[in-house]
């Protein structure tokens, strides 16, 4: 079947001991050539900040423009907690493909790592997804630079542990913060072996 669009989808944040979890989905018309649209586009991981800055500024222009469209779903720590990394990633990627493309029958969907939309769209998922297909890469990096958006923010919030820094993830500065100050409600308690 010829699909008019192809969906790629990519998550981030999956492993901080604070913040949420982000998941992208970007829509590109079948045929768009990505990597001469926005050069360099790779893996979020694999590209400095400004790069990714620069490619998601780019992507904003064009979604103004109607060429593509796409959108993060943040799942926060407390879903985190109730219903574990993985459920709430799903939820995630549930959720933003079915709002970019209602109808199953207009979009094929690329997945990267181990992650499925929901089963009534022809999709495939692939590893290392987020290097390979640009439009996953796409997808990454909206996740990444939406998502560290928010924890600078929320670096004024809770200025004592430094987010702005190491967007949550547990660096030795990171735990020592929470050995001092204690966790904040926006810490996954669960990765942090708290049960309540």
């Amino acid at each position: 079947m010829q699909y008019p669009h192809i969906l790629g989808v990519d998550e981030a944040g999956r492993g901080p001991l604070a913040g949420p979890v982000a998941v992208g989905v970007v829509k590109v018309p079948v045929g768009m050539e990505i990597r001469s649209l926005f050069p360099g586009v790779n893996d979020s991981k694999q590209l400095t900040e400004r790069v990714r800055e620069d490619i998601y500024r780019e992507m904003l222009g064009r979604r103004r423009e109607g060429e593509m469209m796409f959108c993060v779903r943040f799942l926060s720590a407390r879903t985190i907690d109730t219903i574990g990394i993985t459920k709430a990633v799903k939820r995630g990627v549930w959720s933003g493909v079915r709002t970019l493309a209602p109808d199953p029958s207009q979009a094929r969907v690329l997945l990267d790592g181990l992650l499925h939309a929901p089963p009534e769209y022809e999709q495939e998922t692939i590893i290392k997804g987020d290097a390979l297909e640009p439009v996953i890469s796409l997808a990454s990096i909206a996740a990444k630079v939406t998502r560290d958006r928010l924890m600078v923010r929320l670096a004024k919030e809770y200025p004592e542990y430094l987010f702005e820094v190491h967007k949550g993830y547990g660096t030795k500065k990171h735990y020592e913060a929470i050995e001092k100050w204690g966790i904040s409600d926006i810490h996954r308690r669960s990765f942090l072996g708290l049960t309540k």
